[in-house]
């Protein structure tokens, strides 16, 4: 396998057969460093993402589920997601990990065009895609998520709408639509390939967006659109700003701490070498960050701005911990240049807002005054 030219996240390219014992035995090793922080909490979602967690065998699948299950209380109806890629390998699984207790399963179909799948590095063909969807259909798989990308090298408006229309022919429940980034430290950052310009880009999220809300998506937050009572608990809780824990080679935590009054960030070494050798160790996290009281309202607004319809007032204080008169003045100004509507029980970004959100976070950067 290799990784591909536009992907930023913590990946590495297989060039053997993964230790799998090693590592599960290695994310359970974490986790019960992690427990002392979440004593007495109960687990809503399990999201199994990163790189391409549907390689492991179900055994280990099962394996890892049954011991967070001995560790900590999870929720009736708890969502559980595994990422998988269309490779045939992976597919032929799908029932196996139905069986060992996945419940939603996010497929990275990218494109459901040869060329256009050709141009961004991906190794599997729109068949393989098509017939990935097919089996988890065939597994039981009740929800289904699809990554789908737009401003493609060198796609032009119909190719985006014609990949849209053929991804929601495969009925998915929920699907992520987002724009292709050129990200630092990837290959496409030094070999550059020629994309849509903004003015085609935004064409493409506009005319996809209105074709999805006509199919009966509803658009919930910035690139996620999902059926009737179908969203991604798992992200929502993310968005919201909610605590989670973070097991294994990269991955990311945010714990509140209600008797400390505050909230640690962590990040665990990246290398998985590295991680097998310090996942039972305090050394296992790259960085502890216990968060100031004037960075807190940007991160929030940060998340909670993706989400189209905004929050409700009260989580400001609820999961911040401060009055929401903290941002009181940079909500007005934001409600000013029509970027976010400031009611009594809601506050949500504008359409503007949500097309130009980096200005909408821009009034909430931490200031020295």
């Amino acid at each position: 396998m290799h990784k591909c030219p536009y992907c930023d996240f913590n990946s590495h390219a297989v060039k053997e057969a993964i230790p799998e014992r090693d590592y599960i035995t290695a994310l359970i090793n974490d986790l019960d460093q992690c427990l002392p922080s979440v004593w007495g909490r109960t687990v809503d979602t399990i999201f199994i993402g990163g790189g391409t967690p549907s390689l492991f065998s179900s055994e280990g699948v099962d394996r890892l589920l049954s011991e967070v299950r001995a560790r900590l209380p999870l929720a009736p109806g708890i969502e559980i997601t595994m990422e998988a890629n269309p490779g045939a390998i992976e597919q032929a699984k799908f029932a196996e990990f139905r069986s060992a207790g996945i419940n939603r399963l996010s497929i990275g179909i990218q494109s459901l065009s040869d060329d256009l799948l050709q141009r961004i590095g991906r190794i599997h063909h729109a068949r393989e895609a098509y017939r990935a969807v097919e089996h988890a259909h065939n597994a039981g798989f009740e929800q289904i998520n699809l990554d789908l990308m737009y401003a493609l090298p060198g796609q032009t408006l119909p190719q985006a709408l014609q990949d849209l229309n053929n991804a929601l022919a495969l009925e998915p429940t929920h699907l992520s639509h987002y724009q292709m980034t050129i990200e630092p430290n990837t290959w496409f950052h030094k070999h550059p390939p020629v994309t849509p310009d903004d003015e085609l880009s935004w064409a493409m999220q506009s005319d996809c967006q209105a074709a999805l809300c006509k199919a009966g998506f509803e658009h919930y937050e910035v690139s996620a659109y999902a059926r009737p009572d179908k969203q991604c608990r798992h992200n929502l809780n993310y968005w919201q700003y909610g605590d989670y824990l973070g097991i294994g080679a990269g991955a990311h935590a945010k714990i509140t701490d209600a008797a400390q009054q505050n909230i640690t960030r962590t990040a665990v070494v990246k290398h998985p070498d590295d991680y097998l050798q310090l996942a039972a160790t305090e050394q296992r996290h790259a960085t502890t960050t216990v968060l100031s009281r004037r960075e807190v309202p940007f991160e929030f607004m940060m998340n909670a701005m993706r989400l189209t319809k905004g929050f409700p007032n009260s989580l400001f204080f609820e999961r911040t911990g401060l009055p929401l008169s903290t941002i009181d003045h940079a909500l007005q100004r934001a409600e000013e240049e029509g970027l976010l509507e400031y009611g009594v029980q809601r506050i949500g970004p504008t359409i503007q807002g949500e097309r130009f959100l980096n200005t909408l976070l821009e009034q909430f950067l931490p200031t020295d005054n």
